[in-house]
């Protein structure tokens, strides 16, 4: 049995028809940018997060970058982030001007650990940025309370969290600005990129509004500094409008392959990052195991795809970004340990459990 490590178009199957109509109404409308399409998407993913404003981008390592700018982010400026999540929050602080500080990791989940959050906070923090790694959301209450009496702007990285919730908040509701992205492997995909920033702060989603559209406040009239063009497009909004139904069933299948590899992998040389309830929406499912390397070619021999998110973190990136140093013990024993299965809604339950065979099969 061959199993891919994730299938795309298995997911869209079940809305084919729904698109290809969403794709027939966007064509005969001749309105292809910030039209009627976006409008509703935006009021439809900002409802379903629980929050007033939703605005859609082209990327979401734009939604991190406009987020970061509208909180009033440049040079001589410090924002802390984690060092585990593939330098794209680096790079949109970079590109801010600003610096990059990182805290480290708690073991057991691999998101920001709050004492090392508190360790690191300084007169320069002007913003923190919290990934919700892997899916599941980051101990956010925590977080906020290390945080203090920093006046600092908490933006989450919601990348992966689409739906994810606790004590009835979801990603997005728990910081002044949240951003996704639409990536097509996410669990809420466009067909192509796309992204948006979520916020119930009025002031702060009139900026990313503006920062989107080349920092308008009316046509031609550049206003807000630090402007672009980055708009998510009708077609990819009206197809997300379609899909967008089924994520919260998408999400319960994908726990359920999590808590199947939790519940089935016995091998003493790997450990699967443990389910966490409707905390997670198992974007990826993650063991950790010191024999990651051979695990991997073990996998692949059995013809089971799978992937490293992520083997280099960022203060180990080739290109250096002048982050402030810090000791990262846990990031980088994870990222030399991570291995992501596959974990996709059209999994079906012969190949997870072809999946834990091999697992449990594995010998060094």
């Amino acid at each position: 049995m061959r199993v891919p490590f994730n299938d795309v178009s298995r997911a869209i199957r079940p809305a084919a028809d729904a698109l290809a109509a969403a794709f027939g109404r966007v064509l005969a409308s001749g309105t292809y940018v910030l039209g009627s399409e976006v409008a509703a998407f935006e009021r439809e993913f900002a409802a379903y997060c629980g929050v007033g404003h939703c605005i859609g981008v082209a990327s979401g390592s734009d939604a991190l970058e406009l987020a970061l700018r509208a909180a009033g982010v440049g040079p001589g400026d410090e924002v802390v982030t984690v060092a585990n999540a593939a330098m794209y929050t680096t790079l949109a602080i970079v590109a801010c001007g600003a610096t990059p500080v990182y805290a480290d990791v708690e073991e057991s989940t691999l998101t920001m650990a709050p004492p090392s959050l508190r360790a690191v906070l300084g007169s320069s923090t002007r913003a923190v940025v919290v990934t919700h790694l892997y899916g599941r959301l980051a101990a956010m209450g925590e977080l906020r309370a290390a945080l203090g009496q920093y006046p600092v702007t908490l933006i989450e990285d919601c990348a992966q969290a689409h739906g994810a919730r606790v004590d009835g908040v979801r990603a997005g509701g728990f910081g002044a600005l949240g951003c996704f992205s639409f990536y097509p492997t996410k669990n809420l995909g466009a067909l192509g990129d796309g992204g948006a920033v979520v916020s119930d702060d009025a002031s702060l989603a009139a900026r990313v509004r503006a920062l989107r559209q080349y920092g308008w406040d009316r046509k031609y009239h550049v206003a807000v500094a630090g402007g672009r063009n980055s708009r998510l497009d009708e077609l990819q909004a009206a197809l997300l409008r379609t899909r967008l139904p089924f994520l919260d069933a998408d999400n319960a299948r994908r726990r359920a392959i999590v808590a199947a590899y939790a519940a089935g992998i016995r091998h003493p040389s790997i450990t699967v990052l443990p389910p966490a309830g409707e905390q997670s929406v198992a974007h990826l499912a993650v063991v950790r195991s010191p024999l990651r390397d051979a695990l991997a070619g073990h996998l692949t021999r059995h013809g089971i795809g799978c992937d490293v998110h992520y083997p280099i973190p960022d203060h180990r990136q080739p290109v250096r970004v002048g982050a402030r140093p810090t000791a990262l013990p846990v990031t980088e024993r994870a990222c030399a340990e991570v291995l992501s299965l596959p974990c996709f809604p059209g999994l079906s339950d012969d190949e997870i459990r072809h999946v834990v065979d091999a697992c449990n099969g594995f010998v060094a």
